[in-house]
Formats: C-alpha cells, sequence, structure tokens
C-alpha cells in the first residue's frame, strides 16, 4: 500500500498550493523565495501587517502615509511614492495567492475523490465518502474566502486548514483503504491482496495524470508572483525613513534557509 500512501501524500501536499505555507505569507520558487512573518489584513482605507514578537508590532500605510505602533511617520515625498507602489503591490498580490490556494485546494480534493472511486466498492459507502469530501471541499474554500478573499491572511491559517479539513479527509481515507488492506491480508486470499496492490498502482498513474499538468500550471503561477514579491523587497531597500534602532522597515524578507528546511522536513521520499 505504499503506493497508495504517496498518492494521498501528494494530494495532501497539494491542498494549499505553492504559495502559501505555514507561518506567514510565503512564495517560494527555485528562483526566489520570499515571505513575510506579520499578519497582512487589506482594507480600502488602508493595509495593516501585525505581529506579536519582535518590533514593530504594527505597521499601516496608505496613499503614501505611514504609521508605525500607533505613530505616524514622517515620509519624503520619494517614499511616499514608494510606499504607494507597495500598498498597491499587496493589493494586487492577495487576491492571486487566494486564486492560487483555491487552485490547490481543488487539485487536493480531486485527488482525494478519485481515491475514494477506486478503492470504495460499496455504493453507501462510496455515496457517503464522496459527500463527505465534498463538504470538506466547501469548508477549505470557504475558509481561503473568508480569509485571503476578503484582503486577511492571518499566521497559522494554513496549518489550521490542513490539519481540520484535509487533514481529517485524508486520514478518513487512510483508514478506509488501510482497513481494506488488513482484512485483505487477514483473509489468507492472495488474489484479493493482488487485487487491492494492482488498484494502487493504477490509483498512482491515475493521480499522476491527473495531477501533473495542473500542478505545473500551478507552478507557473505561483512563479510569476516572484518578480512582484522581489518588487516589494526592492522598495524597502530604498526606504529613506529609518525606524527608531536605525534601521529599515522590512515587512517582506528573503527566507532560502526556512524552504531548504521545510523542504527537508515535509517533502515524501519517492519510491
Amino acid at each position: 500500500m505504499r503506493t497508495l500512501i504517496l498518492s494521498l501524500a501528494l494530494a495532501t501536499g497539494l491542498a494549499l498550493g505553492a504559495p502559501a505555507q505555514a507561518g506567514g505569507l510565503h512564495v517560494n520558487h527555485e528562483q526566489c523565495s520570499f515571505g513575510t512573518d506579520y499578519d497582512v489584513l487589506v482594507k480600502p482605507e488602508g493595509i495593516t501587517f501585525e505581529h506579536q514578537d519582535g518590533m514593530p508590532g504594527s505597521v499601516f500605510m496608505h496613499d503614501g502615509a505611514l504609521r508605525i505602533d500607533a505613530r505616524d511617520v514622517a515620509v519624503s515625498a520619494a517614499d511616499a511614492g514608494r510606499l504607494r507602489e507597495y500598498e498597491n503591490q499587496v493589493r494586487s498580490l492577495l487576491p492571486e495567492v487566494a486564486s492560487i490556494a483555491r487552485e490547490g485546494v481543488d487539485i487536493g480534493f480531486d485527488a482525494l475523490t478519485t481515491v475514494v472511486a477506486s478503492f470504495a466498492d460499496d455504493p453507501g459507502e462510496r455515496s457517503r465518502l464522496t459527500s463527505q469530501l465534498n463538504d470538506q471541499h466547501k469548508q477549505a474554500l470557504l475558509k481561503i474566502d473568508e480569509g485571503l478573499g476578503h484582503g486577511q491572511w492571518r499566521q497559522h491559517s494554513v496549518e489550521d486548514l490542513m490539519e481540520n479539513q484535509v487533514g481529517d479527509a485524508v486520514e478518513s481515507l487512510v483508514s478506509t483503504v488501510t482497513a481494506k488492506a488488513v482484512k485483505a491480508a487477514l483473509s489468507g486470499d492472495q488474489s484479493q491482496v493482488a487485487a487491492l496492490e494492482a488498484r494502487a498502482d493504477a490509483l498512482d498513474k491515475s493521480i499522476d495524470k491527473q495531477v501533473d499538468a495542473r500542478a505545473d500550471a500551478l507552478s507557473d503561477r505561483a512563479e510569476a508572483l516572484c518578480p512582484r514579491m522581489a518588487r516589494l523587497d526592492e522598495l524597502q531597500q530604498q526606504f529613506e525613513f529609518r525606524l527608531k534602532d536605525g534601521s529599515r522597515l522590512a515587512l517582506v524578507d528573503h527566507q532560502p534557509e526556512r524552504d531548504k528546511e521545510a523542504s527537508a522536513t515535509t517533502e515524501p521520499k519517492t519510491r
């Protein structure tokens, strides 16, 4: 059943796509890796970045004006222009990130639905599992719409979504398939065991075929965000104003080491 478990792992890993990872808004690709550990709130009256750890704790910007930790900050005309561009970039980024996240969820749940179609022989069981997946799928999309779709990125929102809608769906399917495998093994009927293994192999190929093209397209969309995140980094490096400690404001940072650590701990091993 290792083939099947890897397929389930793939479906789970695709559930939120490339640009969003636990801990903060994050864009990761081979050629760039940027993220922010701030919560991001986008509203018509301005954009707020805030977090509990570190300084500054709150940054608000709108139409060239800047407020840091409830204190208005005087900026030059050049910095006001940079702040306007920064705000516009963030406003345009979040809807695209939300769209990519929705597609990632769709890909993941479509793969899980394929698992149900392959292993749920009983019509009643198949109907129950499919209905359960559909509900979890809708709930996952609703979470995205209520968050990113409304211009809000909260830390740990990805973790919560994975643990709830996606994690529960995978756990349920793994339990169902494992029970079938154990029952077949205990029966001593090698034909049943061979049939399950053949079904798992066919499932793996089916998911690969179903997912690869969509996952590649999703990766291309994520990659397209990289220059825009890099532009945010470029703008903040050009800021003339300084924080109280003399440093530049850095809401977005380059995070290559985090990506290496995440890849080492989360990527399933191939066969």
